[in-house]
């Protein structure tokens, strides 16, 4: 079973995460307090975003601190060049499956992106390929958190993680016209398929982290690892929220139906940090 360090303590024999080290010796932040504030502008650009719904720039905003965050936690749980080799890899398969979809309709299903996003190269915007980044390493994290001694478990639990996240996405991105499907389907004009598609390509993605990110360890493992579980956390309070009483007009299916996948997950990541 891998083991997590405890700031400050040597555990299994495992050296301090050269950054965080370094960032000490220095008297600044480590990547661990990046992350932190980059989290908090992202839950304020969230709420100016559900304010000023029309400003699609804020969509940007958001995904862009996001991953930005979710660097910097992967960063502080086990260090810079893994964690941007992860981040690296999920974008390259985010990315490729999206812009096989937007070609051949697999695995997704019929859509096509509008022009309200950009850039777009490949017909792809960048910014969908970072929140595939983002929430990829806070959904590994969770099924890292809930099962940290399996890969087959921990890859399986993060895709579900990833994909309860789309319960919420699909519909929001759709209402506001960033996509169209050719063929609407039952929940709130997303077809079903798609979220067979995004348990796909989610456990692609949440694998490629996993591989890359290798057994955890360093000053700041646990604080890092907690960050990316804080993130996946708030993302799901802040998506209920919204949907519940934020947006115009609100919609408490996808509220309920969002909440409750993503809060399960939330829960059970932190049941596990809890009993340790």
């Amino acid at each position: 079973m891998e083991t997590w360090e405890i700031p400050g303590e040597g555990v299994g024999g495992g050296r301090p995460d050269p950054s965080s080290r370094a960032a000490a010796r220095r008297g600044r932040p480590g990547p661990e307090a990046a992350g932190a504030v980059l989290l908090a502008g992202m839950v304020v650009a969230q709420v100016v975003s559900g304010l000023h719904s029309g400003d699609l720039r804020l969509v940007g905003a958001v995904v862009v601190l996001l991953a930005a965050a979710a660097l910097a936690f992967a960063a502080a749980a086990r260090s810079a060049s893994r964690a941007g080799a992860a981040f690296g890899a999920a974008f390259a398969v985010g990315y490729a499956a999206e812009w096989a979809g937007v070609r051949t309709g697999l695995p997704f299903g019929d859509y096509r992106y509008t022009d309200a996003l950009w850039p777009r190269p490949g017909g792809v915007p960048v910014v969908v390929a970072l929140a595939w980044s983002g929430m990829g390493l806070a959904a590994h994290a969770v099924g890292r958190r809930v099962a940290p001694g399996s890969r087959a478990a921990r890859v399986a639990l993060g895709a579900v993680a990833l994909t309860a996240w789309d319960l919420f996405l699909d519909p929001q991105m759709t209402r506001l016209g960033l996509w169209v499907w050719a063929d609407p389907g039952p929940y709130r004009g997303v077809p079903l398929g798609n979220f067979a598609g995004w348990l796909l390509v989610s456990a692609l993605v949440v694998l490629a982290i996993d591989v890359l990110m290798g057994a955890p360890g360093g000053t700041g493992a646990d604080r890092g690892s907690t960050g990316l579980v804080v993130l996946y956390t708030v993302m799901a309070v802040m998506e209920t929220i919204g949907f519940a009483a934020v947006f115009r007009p609100p919609d408490p299916l996808v509220a309920a139906v969002g909440g409750a996948a993503m809060g399960a997950l939330a829960l059970l990541a932190w049941r596990r940090r809890w009993r340790r």
